[in-house]
């Protein structure tokens, strides 16, 4: 097995349903402009609060990507 190099980096998604679609958010945003992700962990979960109302999830994960070879 070849070695491999892995950044890992934070990310903090928001949603106003739910904690999941905050975390999937996320996810699908960093997919756009990084290549191979590999794995996400929640790290933190909280909630913006209005007026005694809850009006954001938001999810804090760390996601991971290998690095490319030059060449690959």
């Amino acid at each position: 097995m070849a070695e491999s190099v892995y950044r890992v980096t934070e990310l903090v998604g928001t949603s106003s349903e739910s904690w999941e679609k905050a975390a999937s958010a996320a996810v699908a945003t960093a997919g756009r402009t990084i290549r191979d992700l590999r794995i996400a962990e929640v790290v933190e979960l909280d909630m913006q609060i209005e007026e005694g109302q809850v009006v954001a999830y938001r999810a804090r994960l760390k996601v991971s990507f290998k690095f490319e070879s030059p060449g690959e």
